[in-house]
């Protein structure tokens, strides 16, 4: 005989609605309903089928009721309330869960720096007496917020210099003269080696970014102007201090001294940058003054976000085989693409720095009036 329905659902629609029903009555709802059917006479098979849900959390719902910690709550009559709730995550669990996430997994006894959901699941066992799987905490965790990502580097931001080297830099672009230009300067690596990064891809299958077997490099010194939004740039085969002088030198050739009496370029500690050599062009060019950021504070130059632009459109996943076209690519995107006009980052408007171009301001008022 053909078995009819009154509902005809796609494979994917089915697994849809499983999901959701799963998130929405985890918990109080779904256990209520195991216990009754398990105090009716219903095998843990047939109740996993009727609840689609699997055998183990019919046992696991029943061993918990039996040992206390299904985490229901009572009035002050004893009598069991409502079940309001759509998930087991109580909020004395929810903080928990979260204080154990702000330490780290060494803090109670493993042997690895960052925490699983697994283990995330076994110490809150051990602390709180609560036994759930591992994708039960993977569900918790994304209830409270919280996903699995990668991490950025930081560098240690304490240069005892900070705050007068950001409020000088800050100090000078907000009191350009006409006759004055400043720009934020720094290199950056081109590696024939792809950066590799996010792009869509079919699900179940991971694209392949081919290496080019021996990485090569090549160099590119720029200057931005957060003024017009140009960057000026050049490359070469060597990260050395005659690649920042050609910049320095097409700077000057930019900037030309019938306009321009004075050029700031604002740099970072590299050594190329305080090379002996820097210093004697420096001395035979006056119009060229140096600023200094802070050490370990490349969120002070602006230029960086523009770099941050030639890798997502030129070096990230790249299928170019010779350094050369890739080098190509780039000069081409800094030539055809900007400009790029980007403000001061948040750190030079601190109430410290604040503070300090205040006092550069009250310092020169000072000397005008002397």
């Amino acid at each position: 005989m053909h078995k009819s329905t009154f509902v005809e659902l796609s494979p994917a629609e089915h697994r849809q609605m499983l999901a959701a029903l799963r998130r929405a009555r985890y918990g109080y709802l779904l256990a209520l309903h195991i216990l009754l059917l398990c105090a009716a006479g219903h095998a843990p098979t047939d109740i996993a089928v009727v609840l689609f849900c699997s055998r183990s959390s019919v046992y696991r719902t029943v061993r918990a009721y039996r040992q206390g910690t299904l985490g229901w709550e009572h009035d002050a009559y004893g009598r069991l309330l409502p079940p309001l709730r759509t998930t087991v995550l109580l909020p004395t669990l929810r903080r928990s869960l979260v204080a154990l996430l702000k330490v780290t997994p060494r803090v109670h006894g493993w042997c690895r720096p960052r925490w699983s959901c697994a283990t995330l699941a076994m110490t809150l066992q051990s602390k709180r007496g609560i036994a759930i799987s591992a994708e039960t905490m993977r569900r918790w965790l994304h209830e409270i917020g919280w996903v699995w990502k990668r991490p950025k580097l930081v560098a240690k931001d304490d240069d005892p210099q900070r705050v007068n080297r950001l409020a000088r830099s800050r100090w000078v672009f907000e009191h350009l003269k006409q006759s004055e230009a400043l720009v934020f300067a720094d290199e950056l690596d081109i590696h024939l080696l792809p950066k590799v990064g996010c792009a869509w891809m079919p699900k179940g299958n991971q694209v392949a970014v081919m290496t080019p077997g021996q990485n090569q490099k090549h160099y590119l010194a720029g200057a931005l102007d957060p003024a017009t939004g140009a960057l000026h740039h050049c490359v070469g085969p060597r990260k050395t201090n005659a690649l920042f002088r050609d910049l320095l030198g097409r700077l000057e050739g930019h900037y030309l001294a019938e306009r321009y009496a004075r050029v700031y370029v604002v740099v970072d500690n590299d050594k190329i940058h305080k090379a002996k050599a820097v210093e004697e062009w420096l001395a035979a060019h006056p119009r060229v003054t140096l600023l200094f950021l802070p050490t370990y504070c490349p969120q002070a130059n602006p230029i960086e976000r523009a770099f941050g632009d030639v890798h997502d459109l030129c070096t990230r996943n790249h299928t170019r085989r010779r350094l050369r076209d890739l080098v190509a690519d780039v000069e081409e995107h800094l030539h055809v693409n900007g400009p790029w006009l980007y403000k001061l980052a948040d750190i030079y408007y601190e109430p410290a720095v604040t503070e300090a171009v205040e006092n550069m301001a009250a310092a020169e008022r000072s000397q005008s009036a002397a």
